[in-house]
């Protein structure tokens, strides 16, 4: 294994805690702290507790890793049904 390679796992977010870290149970029932990606952060891609989440880690440390991509199918819709409103008002 060479030391570049990472491990990928789906997991569900369990938590959310503070500084953009999450915590996300694993499909093999481990739970990992994990942050999300580079590329999430500057796209603003919203990860909520629920979210369906690919997790990449390091063989060299398995209680963290890094959120790499949000499955869109399997998010719970918000709660009320309600729309959110635009980032601008109109004249």
């Amino acid at each position: 294994m060479a030391k570049e390679e990472l491990l990928e796992f789906d997991g569900t977010v369990t938590e959310v805690l503070p500084d953009g870290n999450f915590r996300v149970k694993l499909d093999n029932e481990h739970e990992v702290l994990a942050y999300t990606a580079g590329k999430m952060r500057k796209f603003r891609i919203r990860t909520g507790v629920g979210d369906r989440v690919i997790v990449e880690m390091s063989p060299y440390d398995l209680q963290r890793g890094r959120i790499s991509f949000r499955h869109k199918g399997d998010a719970p819709p918000p709660p009320g049904g309600q729309q959110r409103k635009p980032n601008f008002r109109r004249r």
